[in-house]
């Protein structure tokens, strides 16, 4: 069983994965400038969806 810091990183790495991805798919040229840019913008993005979660669960 996970604990919840565990739980909480893999969350946060699952979307920091789907979103750096999908940032790499829809980039037209990918350079390493533009790498560092979307990995950047796809983390704070994944650290907002999972507080965003957290705040739709809790009643």
């Amino acid at each position: 069983m996970l604990t919840r810091r565990a739980a909480a990183a893999c969350e946060v790495a699952a979307w920091w994965a789907a979103l750096t991805g999908l940032w790499l798919v829809l980039v037209q040229t990918v350079d390493v400038l533009e790498c560092c840019v979307g990995a950047g913008a796809a983390l704070l993005a994944a650290l907002v969806a999972r507080a965003a979660r957290l705040a739709a669960v809790r009643p």
